[in-house]
């Protein structure tokens, strides 16, 4: 019993030793239990809507007045024209926009029918499906409301759906696998495979060649940029051709962010293997640090709006929330450059600050 006693504790005191260990048994479950609970839902709430109101009558501004009450809906502008609309959807301003007809009032007080045009971001089907059901469903009661015959009270919502009018769900799947096998290639097997090579002790073999080191990870990371470009353009191939999701938008700017992103998974899977030594916890910390975040907090599956401000600041950090954001823009949606401004700067800021402190931190754990 005695001998029992002294290996639990032995075992108890490594654990306690490995600093990774410990977070991975103890704080991955913290971060599952959130994501899960969190981030994985169906509901979407806080989406931001605007309106493009032709009537201006006292039912239009209670209409309004009552999405802007629920808690699916922000009131974000009054619109003047469909054009104001449109711009806001390639920005990504709002998710729903609201059009009423002219004399909506009186013509729902004659015939007892009102006629509503609801447009809504087809690129993402499911949020836009559920965006419309919720907004009809809070018309339709508000109607039912204010009129002393509900019974005769009929919506007639014309729905649009824009870039995906036929709502294919490959549309928004696309983008989000580009992200994820991108993210897989260079970030998971680029830390495992650098890793492997300080498990065997052949890294530092070939750190003091005569190759200067610098190329020497080149070199190791090149092999899994040149599989990620092949892999980008047979997932293209593939959805244009047998999918048959459009390139809507420039194919160059596409290209560039697909290398932007690229670059960056590079340097998180550089960064990584320079904190880890051992090929289990290189995969382990990919899996926690990357793959959880980018599938759940991306926005590829979920709404980051749906989400409470704590992981909604996370989620700033995930280069996926912004390869997904921008490349669905200009794939689907085929807006110009400038409507994903904000998307490259960033991508690229994180190149910079990745690949130096990546670098820094590399050369210190191989001296």
């Amino acid at each position: 019993m005695k001998q029992l006693t002294s290996f639990i504790k032995k075992e108890f005191q490594h654990i306690f030793r490995d600093t990774w260990t410990m977070m991975i048994l103890l704080v991955l479950p913290i971060v599952m239990m959130i994501l899960f609970g969190y981030a994985v839902t169906t509901e979407i709430k806080n989406t931001n809507f605007a309106v493009l109101d032709y009537s201006k009558d006292n039912y239009t501004s209670g209409i309004v007045n009552k999405l802007r009450s629920s808690e699916y809906f922000i009131f974000t502008d009054n619109f003047a024209t469909y054009k104001q609309a449109e711009d806001a959807f390639k920005t990504g301003k709002v998710g729903i926009v609201i059009v009423f007809e002219e004399n909506f009032y009186e013509n729902f007080l004659h015939t007892g029918t009102a006629s509503v045009q609801i447009l809504a971001d087809g690129s993402d089907p499911n949020t836009a499906k559920t965006l419309v059901n919720y907004a009809s469903s809070i018309i339709s009661l508000y109607l039912h409301d204010k009129n002393p015959n509900p019974n005769a009270v009929q919506l007639l919502p014309d729905i649009k759906f824009l870039y995906n009018p036929q709502l294919k769900g490959a549309y928004n799947a696309v983008p989000g696998v580009i992200g994820m096998i991108i993210m897989l290639i260079c970030a998971m097997m680029t830390a495992v495979s650098i890793v492997r090579e300080k498990e065997k002790g052949t890294m530092e073999v070939l750190l003091v060649s005569p190759m200067r080191p610098i190329f020497v990870i080149i070199a190791k990371l090149l092999p899994y940029f040149t599989i990620s470009i092949v892999n980008v353009f047979n997932i293209f191939i593939i959805s244009h051709f047998i999918m048959g999701v459009p390139i809507a938008g420039n194919l160059f700017w596409i290209i560039v962010l697909c290398l932007l992103y690229i670059v960056v998974s590079l340097g998180i899977g550089l960064l990584i293997s320079s904190v880890t030594s051992t090929q289990v916890i290189a995969l382990l910390i990919s899996g926690m640090v990357l793959m959880l975040p980018a599938v759940y907090m991306s926005g590829m599956m979920f709404p980051i709006e749906n989400m409470p401000l704590i992981l909604r600041v996370i989620s700033n950090v995930i280069p996926a929330r912004w390869f997904v954001s921008a490349i669905r823009k200009i794939m689907i949606m085929g807006v110009d450059v400038q409507y994903v401004a904000k998307e490259i700067f960033i991508l690229t800021a994180m190149i910079f600050v990745l690949i130096a402190a990546s670098l820094k931190k590399f050369k210190i754990r191989l001296e």
